[in-house]
């Protein structure tokens, strides 16, 4: 009876281990020459299975780093397993705003993304290499970051989301570095304008990104995410957009990620 009582005690340890499999990576971005970390998590049975496989990019907010969804978000793994598809921790320094500097060369996430790293891990792993399998999302900065790149680069992505995320940076002039991207907003005010999330809803007129948009209602970035909400109702963009009680911390997000993963794999599971 000891016996089995162990034996069964030994299988089901084994069954809780996370089986995801997380990989640190250096990707070499030649528009910044530089090595840049990244973080990959590959599902269950990924290494055996000759399926190709649906990618969620994921970025930081501000002061993180691509570590920071695997340190910080403790069921991701499992998650990953769950929804069988691949997820990225992408670095966007601690504070680039994922655009392409006009005014500091050495910062152009932007393009390294895109044009770099969404290439790489097409090459390195087995990916649905298309816009019907890669979604992206982000949180605060990332928020912002996931929407500005899926909104200019719909050939890409064809689902993102944001939680918590700056979507307009205006408001913010002295906050988070943005002005060491752009410039001061009174010297480079075009800078602002054509770099925030809300004056680009133009190019989505044809509805063909799915996106997931939420915030906490104390969240400081509440304001600019009900204004963004309300004139694309009124442009008629197709969109989930969520409010819950909430604060712009990892309480909130370990809840809105839940929500996000389940939203890109129905998108995925639709296409």
């Amino acid at each position: 009876m000891k016996k089995t009582l162990i034996f069964t005690f030994f299988l089901l340890l084994c069954f809780s281990v996370k089986a995801a499999k997380i990989d640190t990576l250096e990707v070499f971005s030649v528009v910044m020459n530089k090595n840049i970390k990244t973080c990959v998590i590959t599902p269950n049975g990924y290494k055996k299975s000759n399926k190709k496989f649906p990618v969620v990019y994921l970025l930081h907010g501000y002061s993180g780093n691509y570590a920071t969804w695997v340190n910080s978000f403790k069921d991701l793994a499992n998650q990953v397993d769950q929804y069988n598809y691949i997820v990225i921790g992408v670095d966007g320094n601690y504070s680039s705003w994922y655009f392409d500097s006009p005014i500091d060369a050495t910062f152009r996430y932007e393009t390294y993304i895109v044009d770099e790293l969404v290439p790489f891990i097409d090459k390195k792993y087995k990916t649905k290499a298309n816009r019907e399998g890669r979604a992206i999302s982000g949180l605060s900065m990332g928020g912002h970051g996931a929407l500005y790149l899926s909104f200019k680069h719909q050939d890409v992505f064809g689902a993102a989301g944001s939680m918590s995320g700056g979507v307009d940076i205006r408001p913010f002039p002295e906050n988070w570095d943005i002005k060491k991207r752009l410039g001061s907003i009174t010297d480079f005010p075009e800078n602002w304008e054509k770099n925030t999330v809300t004056n680009m809803l133009d190019k989505l007129e044809n509805n063909n990104l799915k996106l997931i948009i939420d915030c906490g209602v104390d969240d400081f970035f509440i304001d600019v995410n009900r204004t963004l909400h309300q004139k694309m109702v009124a442009l008629k963009i197709n969109h989930d957009y969520i409010e819950r009680p909430g604060k712009h911390n990892i309480e909130y997000w370990e809840n809105s990620l839940k929500f996000q993963l389940l939203f890109f794999n129905n998108f995925f599971n639709k296409t």
